[in-house]
């Protein structure tokens, strides 16, 4: 009985000890076949790479920038180059395979343009091959010259003076306090390069909360009349803060002009707007999220605070114009509201703000 059971452990060893050596055979064999596939990869990969910098080399030729003897020396370095490259890293990944084939089962840590690892995980995992809890995970490694993202995104802080332009009026008879009326936006943008080959023109997109303020002078303060319009009237008591908040979600959409620095090495192109002038041109269009006023005044002796949220006729919806001009991300903005302020007002006033921009 204990030979039956001594035979059948040394046999059930046995076909374990053949079963993983198989596995392991399988594993050196498939390491094999993606190294070998990776060997075409790499000549396409640097064939292609070449062929991205002969046309950049190309257009620097039309453009003027360089002379054809120099294009022509610019060339043969390039090809130079990419032929070294696939000679060099062809050698890296037949080493790999001789280490394999020599080593057998023994474990043989594959780096650089190996495009596989080893990870140790339980359980089951579809599509991965797995052996006593050992996975072997493909990665692809690239090798393609990143050229310049057309698209970058920024975050955009502006603020500054808030009033209206007021139908018949100039604005130094605006009814509204220069000084105290205010605004405040922020929001994100996209700026996407228009032309291939130039940064000098991009396309500017995204979205923005503006809160545009409004301090009536005097004593006065909005009221909703009756009769649908919006009007300053005096207030009862003495006030000592008036002021009516309109908050807008709108999506601004510029063109924007200005030099830019190129920044070219072997392995990418990017254009820097650092230490550069810009200007924008553009405008805007969305939605009146809320109105709200805000009245601080003495009554008998108590300070009171009003928060009055209406709807106080305002546009719902809110579009304009706009513009900056500056340098680096300090800008100096302005937008015109083509909406009137007021929905069907007698004099339409239109909202008006001047001040900073930042893109951070």
């Amino acid at each position: 009985m204990k030979k039956i059971t001594l035979y059948t452990t040394v046999l059930f060893c046995a076909l374990l000890v053949q079963t993983v050596s198989s596995q392991e055979s399988k594993k050196v064999k498939s390491k094999i076949e993606v190294l070998e596939e990776l060997k075409t990869k790499i000549t396409e990969q640097e064939k292609n790479a070449l062929k991205i910098e002969v046309e950049g080399i190309n257009e620097r030729l039309e453009d003027g920038q360089i002379s054809p003897d120099e294009a022509k020396t610019l060339k043969e370095t390039a090809a130079k180059k990419r032929a070294l490259n696939i000679e060099n890293r062809l050698a890296i990944v037949n080493n790999k395979i001789e280490l394999l084939q020599r080593n057998g089962n023994e474990l043989v840590e594959l780096e650089s343009d190996d495009v596989s690892k080893i990870e140790i995980d339980f359980g089951s995992n579809d599509g991965e091959e797995k052996l006593f809890g050992i996975k072997w995970v493909n990665k692809e490694r690239k090798y393609d010259i990143k050229y310049d993202r057309r698209t970058y995104s920024d975050l955009v802080i502006a603020v500054g003076l808030n009033n209206a332009i007021i139908e018949g009026q100039s604005l130094e008879d605006t009814p509204y306090k220069v000084g105290g009326s205010r605004f405040f936006e922020m929001g994100w943008q996209w700026r996407t390069r228009v032309f291939k080959n130039s940064n000098f023109m991009r396309f500017n997109y995204g979205f923005s909360f503006q809160f545009n303020g409004l301090k009536p002078k005097g004593n006065q303060y909005f009221v909703a009349a009756e009769n649908g319009q919006t009007e300053l009237q005096e207030f009862e008591f003495d006030l000592r803060k008036s002021k009516l908040r309109m908050d807008n979600l709108v999506f601004p959409v510029h063109f924007e002009f200005g030099p830019s620095k190129l920044r070219k090495t072997e392995n990418k192109i990017r254009y820097s707007l650092k230490d550069n002038f810009r200007i924008g041109v553009g405008g805007y269009g969305g939605f009146n999220l809320g109105t709200r006023q805000k009245l601080k005044y003495d009554r008998n002796g108590d300070n009171v605070k009003d928060k009055l949220k209406r709807g106080y006729n305002t546009s719902d919806f809110v579009y304009g114009l706009s513009a900056y001009v500056g340098y680096d991300g300090v800008l100096l903005y302005a937008k015109y509201d083509l909406n009137p302020i007021f929905r069907d007002a007698v004099v339409e006033q239109r909202n008006i703000s001047l001040g900073l921009r930042f893109d951070l």
